[in-house]
């Protein structure tokens, strides 16, 4: 485990106490390393107790863990939401404590992360010196700078960024709303690395800051340092976390050296990483090929003469019937193509998506995205986010569309995803979709957008509007 995990905290330059507390360690049956920042809110005693109380009711969950991991780190927040609001009852100086909290747990022998996340605290996935952002800032400036609406400079500096929608100790039944905790899970692939961390950090770095420093040769230790002393020298306003979890296992490379001619009969060939293979079997150049017996010669008389019999034959039937007029109409039926493995791994992954934020990599989808049905979006919310090049392609034939975004849903929004070659490429309802950097490639139609309204009622509002640009959007 050396050098996979680390976590620090800081009160900053402006605060006197620190409401941040952080979990860094391995559990959960030594199976996982479990990596969670914990924001407290309400004042110099409530906050830092709310934190506290989380950190304590998720490591006691976690202790002995049973059952699916999603629904355990589920449990986690339920019971650390009910602590705190014991907690409130009990102590009135504690009636407005609250805490944000961001949980992952690194499965790093399977290559899988697993994470739980309410209100404004992040978690962060760095692959290929790429940082990408998984949690939402459950926030209505969250909401503007996830839509594009402001840059990250405009969130970083909005008077209203640290007003939260959610947070544990807010509701009395977190389960009465299926998305008050955000939950997903990742491929955690070697090289990855997972970034968590509180507002202090996010609020005085920006994502072009925070990946310079995380992708530094320095210790995981090292690294959360400098991330807090950076913060601080911009004017830590606030108490800063960070926990760094890495995924340090080597990919395996598979290279193998060909026989050479003329190698000893002991000498083993240069082969790294590579299973064993049976050795083909290999015909000299010199060797000859054995001439055909009598009988072959004979058998192959025999067929060559009804060979010329049947084409004589054939040949003789055309002439007779060359003036016939009848044409007989022949109906070619429509050729029923099975589903590709990139559309059926698409559809399996959002309907199987335990979260709201479903992230694609190129490295998974390693060729375009062959549609020949409609990939159905049924969530009430949805986010995908791409890493790489994710290209859906109209399979040969096919008139439908590339997304079918059902009535149901409130808010779907496509991040850096490639649409092409069809008639229509995305079918949606009302005002749910957002676009954020998606190219449309010879599409007639690019969206379709339908609205369902109320019988019997006034209406009012306007379309969404959608900007085109040269560039894409800088990512947040």
């Amino acid at each position: 485990m050396a050098d996979q995990f680390y976590g620090l905290t800081d009160t900053g330059k402006e605060r006197t106490n620190n409401e941040d507390t952080f979990i860094a360690q391995v559990g959960a049956g030594n199976k996982f390393v479990i990596a969670c920042v914990i924001d407290g809110v309400g004042g110099y005693s409530g906050g830092e107790v709310a934190a506290a109380l989380a950190r304590e009711a998720i490591l006691r969950r976690l202790d002995k863990p049973t059952g699916e991991i999603i629904p355990i780190m589920i449990d986690c927040f339920n019971l650390a939401n009910q602590k705190i609001l014991d907690e409130k009852n009990q102590v009135k100086e504690h009636d407005s404590m609250a805490c944000v909290a961001t949980l992952a747990l690194a499965d790093i022998e399977h290559n899988q992360f697993y994470y739980a996340h309410v209100g404004d605290t992040r978690l962060y996935l760095l692959r290929d010196a790429s940082l990408i952002k998984i949690s939402h800032d459950q926030s209505f400036v969250g909401f503007l700078e996830e839509s594009g609406r402001v840059t990250e400079g405009e969130a970083m500096a909005h008077p209203k960024r640290n007003e939260i929608n959610k947070a544990l100790g807010f509701e009395a039944n977190l389960a009465r709303d299926s998305d008050y905790i955000e939950t997903g899970q990742s491929p955690f692939l070697p090289g990855d690395m997972l970034l968590l961390c509180s507002d202090g950090l996010t609020d005085m770095i920006d994502k072009a800051g925070i990946t310079a420093i995380i992708t530094t040769d320095k210790s995981l230790k090292d690294k959360c340092k400098d991330l807090i002393n950076a913060a601080n020298q911009r004017g830590g306003k606030d108490n800063i976390t960070v926990v760094l979890v890495q995924n340090n296992k080597q990919t395996l490379k598979h290279d193998a050296t060909m026989p050479m001619a003329g190698q000893k009969k002991n000498e083993q060939p240069n082969i790294a990483s590579s299973p064993a293979k049976p050795k083909p079997q290999i015909i000299p150049e010199t060797q000859t090929a054995p001439l055909p017996s009598k009988n072959n010669f004979l058998l192959s008389t025999i067929l060559s003469f009804l060979v010329l019999l049947f084409l004589g034959t054939t040949i003789w039937q055309y002439v007779q019937n060359k003036h016939t007029t009848t044409v007989v109409a022949t109906v070619t039926p429509d050729i029923v193509r099975p589903l590709s493995a990139g559309e059926i791994k698409l559809q399996t992954a959002i309907n199987s998506l335990k979260g709201n934020v479903l992230l694609l990599s190129d490295s998974v989808f390693t060729s375009p995205i062959h549609i020949s049905r409609a990939i159905q979006i049924k969530k009430d919310t949805l986010f995908i986010k791409t890493r790489g090049k994710i290209e859906l392609l109209s399979d040969t034939g096919y008139t439908g569309a590339a997304f079918n975004i059902d009535q149901q849903c409130k808010l779907v929004l496509l991040d850096s995803l490639n649409i092409k070659n069809f008639k229509t490429a995305i079918v949606t309802y009302n005002n749910a979709l957002l676009l954020k950097n998606v190219r449309f490639d010879n599409c007639a139609i690019s969206v379709q957008h339908l609205f369902a309204f109320a019988d019997n009622k006034y209406i009012n509002g306007g379309i969404q509007s959608f900007k085109a640009d040269t560039l894409p959007v800088t990512h947040k």
